[in-house]
């Protein structure tokens, strides 16, 4: 979220952070990378647990495979136990949230909490699968866990093989229409090369895909939904926003694979 949390501060968005990282070189570069980027850190904390850091390894189409070293995750997400998840939830407009922090139990305990509250308090949430499989025991357990954060949601933002795993249809189209019945209120479905396509409650956009020179598709998902957030934060997550921005957020994305690093 990280990634998401900054393309929406560039966009203008209020941003705020919630989380942590190890209290080391990693953290602290981290944290004042943040800062910099004018993301809130009211609710993020340095902890006594190694930094995770992710390798990223790209084949020759652009296509990325990670590497992590220091499942700290957990460790560093608990700290918000004593900066009070629950405020940081009461005091945002909106929660936004990826499957990275689902899948230690200690981790999801908390980040479905968040889910829950945000819900009972009619907070649009927003939820991006995002899967690293290599993370999870099975992709089915992904499925199974990623799937208990459709219902409710504002916006459920996936690619293909992402929304192909959580409804079992492969084709977009279809598998958009499985997440709605899930109980998503939007869902945009990226498809790379593609463009990007929304359907929700009264909404349906297919943006083409714009030409790029790609060398590193890094974080493009990212960037694409950081300027969803940033367009709903001015609008006060009013839905048609996500058809006026997505061609913008698509082009975002497509300009992100351009260049090495995640934004």
């Amino acid at each position: 979220m990280a990634n998401v949390a900054v393309v929406a501060a560039r966009a203008g968005a209020d941003v705020a952070l919630a989380g942590g990282a190890g209290d080391d070189d990693w953290g602290a570069w981290l944290r004042d990378r943040l800062a910099a980027e004018g993301v809130a850190l009211d609710w993020f904390a340095l902890v006594d647990a190694p930094t995770p850091v992710a390798f990223v390894t790209v084949d020759l189409q652009g296509e990325p495979t990670f590497r992590l070293y220091a499942e700290g995750v957990g460790t560093a997400l608990e700290a918000l136990g004593h900066l009070g998840i629950d405020g940081a939830v009461d005091a945002c407009d909106a929660l936004c949230f990826a499957s990275n922090t689902l899948v230690g139990a200690r981790e999801r305990t908390l980040t479905l909490a968040a889910r829950e509250r945000a819900l009972a308090h009619d907070k649009p949430v927003v939820f991006d699968p995002n899967l690293r499989l290599h993370r999870w025991d099975s992709p089915e357990r992904a499925a199974e866990v990623a799937r208990e954060c459709v219902p409710g949601a504002f916006l459920v933002k996936a690619n293909a093989g992402e929304a192909r795993l959580l409804t079992g249809e492969a084709d977009p189209e279809r598998a958009a229409a499985g997440l709605l019945a899930a109980g998503a209120r939007n869902v945009v479905i990226t498809l790379g090369a593609g463009g990007a396509l929304l359907r929700g409650e009264g909404l349906r956009r297919d943006v083409p895909g714009v030409p790029a020179e790609v060398v590193d598709t890094t974080g493009a998902g990212d960037t694409l939904l950081g300027v969803l957030v940033g367009a709903l934060s001015e609008s006060a997550y009013y839905g048609p926003t996500l058809a006026a921005a997505l061609p913008d957020a698509v082009v975002a994305g497509a300009r992100a694979t351009e260049r090495w690093g995640a934004h």
